[in-house]
């Protein structure tokens, strides 16, 4: 083994569980008030489910159960967890972000700072 080959092996991380990791998708939409994350992750039942802000970023991850045991007739998906990260903007409330999690899509409200949202001026006519 090179020098080189040593030091890629030693700075990519290993895995420490059997089951791959995958991308889930994700819409994003964005109103006055905030930014809207729509999640797909199937096969995640809820306790599942593990969201987490830290050091500016909105970590989302989904484990996957086990699904029954036996032999199967036909496979054409693998057994997979899920795990996104997003850098948030210094616009956003981090202090109130809330979630919800229904038939498999996450819903992550991200509210944007009362600063930073749109607001009506009144025109006064003289």
């Amino acid at each position: 083994m090179t020098d080189t080959q040593t030091v890629n092996n030693m700075t990519s991380a290993e895995p420490t569980r059997a089951f791959r990791t995958v991308t889930p998708r994700v819409d994003i939409h964005e109103t006055d008030r905030e930014l809207l994350l729509h999640v797909d992750l199937p096969g995640v039942a809820s306790d599942g489910v593990d969201v987490r802000y830290e050091d500016g970023e909105l970590h989302i991850r989904g484990k996957v159960g086990e699904f029954e045991q036996g032999e199967a007739l036909a496979r054409e998906f693998a057994l997979a967890d899920f795990y996104r990260s997003f850098r948030l903007h210094e616009h956003l409330s981090t202090t109130e972000i809330k979630a919800e999690y229904k038939n498999g899509v996450l819903t992550v409200h991200l509210p944007k700072q009362a600063k930073h949202q749109p607001r009506q001026v009144t025109v006064k006519a003289s």
